[in-house]
């Protein structure tokens, strides 16, 4: 049985986290099939976006505690890359979050681009309750989503979100019924798929590059030249030839 199963369709590749029996827990052997499965992604011109998931009954319920228990800064850097491997991708990501997502689950989830959950799901740091400092920059990535407030209350004071409330703190972009969240997940990704490879990809860095931008007018600057780069190009001719003739049509 395969760790990760794989889906492509409408420009969206979707990886799924398949060990439903241990709560799809990141090992080795499964870290090894991400990297093996965003590698194939991001080397297909036809995939777009990515949706990470999981085997119900969980997301991800974090890395196993065998693994854990003998630790060394290694053997914690090979499960790290399940995540930071999805988090490096050029490629527009999306964790759609089904159920629990705990430690280096939720930093699975903290690594794509966008989080949308089901009601039912449940994120918990749980760090601190195990008696383990947090790991894989997972502090850094949830205060930088959430503000230093939500992410001290998630995880000193091991605050456990469902849905609604991580959608109310900012750490899901959307919450939904469990039943939709596919459906929505797969929605938001094929609208991503559907422009320009290059032009989302280099977006996308623009918007991780503005982390570090503290002025409009620099901001500005920083805009100028993939913009003029994108007008260049020759899909920006053949969208702009597609609504004037929408346009024109429709005034007929």
């Amino acid at each position: 049985m395969p760790l990760v199963i794989t889906d492509i369709a409408d420009g969206v590749a979707t990886l799924t986290l398949n060990n439903p029996d241990e709560r799809n827990t990141l090992t080795a052997p499964m870290v090894a099939e991400i990297i093996s499965a965003m590698d194939s992604f991001e080397a297909n011109e036809d995939v777009g976006a990515v949706v990470v998931t999981g085997t119900p009954p969980a997301f991800c319920a974090g890395a196993n505690l065998g693994n854990l228990a003998e630790a060394t800064g290694d053997s914690l850097g090979v499960i790290y890359e399940g995540f930071l491997r999805i988090a490096r991708s050029p490629l527009p990501t999306l964790a759609a979050v089904n159920g629990a997502a705990v430690g280096a689950g939720m930093n699975l989830a903290l690594g794509c681009d966008v989080r949308v959950v089901a009601d039912n799901a449940k994120l918990d740091t749980r760090f601190l309750q195990l008696g383990i400092h947090p790991g894989g920059g997972h502090t850094w990535m949830l205060r930088r989503i959430v503000g230093p407030q939500a992410a001290m209350a998630a995880v000193v004071f091991g605050q456990v979100l469902d849905g609604r409330e991580a959608e109310r703190v900012g750490l899901a972009y959307q919450c939904v019924p469990a039943q939709d969240l596919l459906s929505v997940a797969h929605s938001m990704a094929a609208s991503a798929a559907s422009a320009p490879r290059e032009l989302a990809i280099v977006t996308k860095k623009t918007i991780q590059a503005m982390a570090d931008i503290d002025d409009h007018a620099s901001a500005v600057q920083r805009e100028l030249e993939p913009q003029l780069w994108s007008t260049q190009q020759p899909w920006f001719a053949e969208r702009i030839a597609a609504l004037k003739a929408r346009i024109s049509k429709r005034a007929k």
